[in-house]
């Protein structure tokens, strides 16, 4: 009896190490979000004048004013309450990404840890390469495209005016929407790698599954984007692209897999059995 109660503590004593340590990198990162967030609402104001810049030089081209507006006395403060938090997330994020790391590390072979860095690195370099596509190209397109539905009034009496008066909260959830959702989309290369890496998909199976993705990128272009055939075509062609290079990226990661099993002497059964 003293036995089994002397194994149940030795085995309780590393699970409590554990959660001590994950309770530490949580509280570092809530902390750093926390800094990040209040560095990132003192200049909320240079923040939301750089991503309006898409909306505001196609104004200025269509000799408009770039001015946008609040409808509720509340909306000022909580457009940089939003600014805060997602620009709060953005610069905290590499070392919430540390913590992370910092860890899984220990629980991981040399071996594992070359493998998996690479791919830790590559997620927030991809994400901000997303993120810089939609704001500078992207973007753009798309709101000339939904400002071309406006109407000039040139004292003709049949002919109604329609002006664009958009609202800062109205325009910056619009913006989030696009910076996210193209920032994920091109996640798509990390994560199947990865799953190839850990063989849960082959790059065999996603050649044959192209159809099923063609699907499943055309829905996805429909929910994440704004209803305008530009910007779907624009994601579906991107994010398509990028599926075929994790294809490509699945079988070199095969390949070198195979290479390493045949370095190492290993062959598979049907070898052995001949």
């Amino acid at each position: 009896m003293n036995d089994d109660n002397d194994d149940i503590e030795q085995s309780a004593a590393p699970l409590i190490e554990h959660l001590t340590e994950l309770r530490n990198r949580l509280i570092r990162s809530v902390v750093a979000f926390a800094i990040c967030m209040i560095f990132a609402f003192t200049v909320a104001s240079p923040i939301f004048n750089f991503l309006a810049n898409p909306i505001v030089n196609i104004l200025k081209m269509n000799g408009q004013a770039p001015d946008l507006i609040f409808t509720g006395l509340q909306q000022g403060f909580m457009v940089n309450i939003r600014i805060s938090l997602f620009g709060g997330f953005i610069l905290s994020f590499p070392y919430i990404s540390f913590q992370l790391w910092k860890f899984v590390a220990p629980g991981l072979y040399r071996d594992e840890k070359k493998a998996f860095l690479p791919f830790l690195i590559a997620s927030p370099l991809l994400f901000l390469l997303g993120a810089a596509f939609s704001f500078y190209i992207v973007m753009p397109l798309a709101f000339d495209f939904f400002l071309g539905f406006q109407q000039k009034n040139e004292d003709i009496s049949d002919l109604v005016g329609i002006t664009y008066l958009g609202t800062i909260n109205e325009y910056l959830g619009l913006t989030m929407k696009f910076i996210i959702a193209f920032g994920l989309c091109f996640q798509l290369p990390v994560l199947l790698t990865l799953m190839g890496k850990a063989g849960l998909v082959s790059s065999e199976a996603l050649a044959k599954s192209r159809k099923y993705a063609v699907v499943g990128i055309l829905v996805l272009a429909a929910i994440v984007t704004p209803p305008d055939v530009i910007t779907q075509i624009i994601l579906f062609t991107v994010v398509y692209a990028l599926y075929e290079i994790s294809v490509i990226l699945v079988k070199w990661v095969e390949k070198k897999k195979k290479e390493n099993l045949d370095k190492d002497g290993f062959t598979d059964e049907k070898s052995e059995n001949i």
